[in-house]
């Protein structure tokens, strides 16, 4: 008789209201496929919900509606492993855009639509609902990210911040005047883009995501949320380091810095670093966050 193989551990990937990226980013990396058994993803396993005896669960979108709120909650009942993945489980990420009251009245006021679940009051990261063991944040995580999560591998390690992956010489002799905008001059290779007058926030976002932004020249928004100087503390605290970092590397006004940091294309990121510090809920803390 042969040997039986030996059973794999099962996972499931419980996908609440956001756009599957991570999903994607998952089914990108591949060293899990022979160490463990995929057992629930909606976007490639077809059952009607998370088997009873799963070992780890991730979990990624944010609580935007009861149902929402009702498939997590019964998702994590008897799973020792839960792990929130990304931006919006995390924060409510691009989801959260549904709390504008110009987009709910449209969403309201179609007299037509039926059977669609009760929107909740704004956008809940998971962990307002039930207890979370490790935030893997992105948007999406790298499939490394995602590996390392499974498996927690001995020699993985992160770098501290972004800028420890970016790999772009600082120089204190280039200090540019202004912000330049998001799609607007022509990037060096080489340079840091802080020095190029980029608004990028590498200096306080997380690193292990391999700079995959910045090494292309395109600034950090933070989408790994607050390293682990800023975890724990107010967005006050964030913010005044970054000013700082600028007053420093550049000669750019204060007042345009402050200007930036609020704007459209940073807030979608920027909100979870307040997130951290815990608001109406538990404190996140350092050594649960990867």
């Amino acid at each position: 008789m042969e040997n039986e193989p030996p059973k794999l551990p099962k996972f499931a990937v419980l996908q609440l209201s956001g756009c599957a990226g991570c999903e994607v980013s998952l089914l990108n990396a591949s060293e899990w496929y022979d160490k463990y058994n995929l057992v629930y993803m909606p976007l490639v396993v077809s059952s009607h919900r998370v088997p009873d005896d799963v070992e780890v669960l991730l979990i990624s979108g944010g609580v935007r509606n009861d149902e929402d709120a009702y498939n997590l909650q019964r998702a994590v009942k008897n799973v020792p492993k839960v792990i929130a993945v990304g931006t919006c489980a995390i924060s409510g990420g691009v989801t959260n855009l549904g709390d504008r009251d110009d987009v709910r009245e449209i969403f309201l006021s179609q007299a037509s639509r039926r059977h669609v679940p009760r929107l909740l009051s704004k956008t809940h990261p998971v962990d307002a609902f039930v207890h979370v063991d490790l935030y893997l944040p992105g948007c999406p995580p790298t499939p490394e990210l995602f590996m390392a999560a499974l498996m927690q591998p001995e020699d993985f390690k992160a770098s501290s911040i972004v800028c420890g992956e970016c790999g772009r010489r600082k120089l204190n002799d280039m200090k540019p005047d202004h912000i330049t905008g998001f799609q607007q001059g022509d990037v060096k290779p080489d340079i840091c883009l802080i020095n190029q007058g980029y608004l990028c926030v590498g200096t306080s976002t997380r690193g292990g995501c391999r700079a995959i932004c910045t090494r292309a020249g395109h600034p950090c928004v933070g989408c790994r949320g607050p390293s682990n100087n800023f975890i724990e503390k107010e967005s006050s605290v964030w913010l005044e380091s970054i000013q700082k970092v600028f007053e420093r590397m550049t000669n750019i006004p204060p007042e345009e810095i402050n200007e930036m940091l609020r704007s459209p294309q940073l807030s979608m990121f920027l909100f979870q670093f307040s997130d951290y510090a815990g608001g109406n809920r538990r404190v996140r803390s350092k050594d649960e966050v990867l």
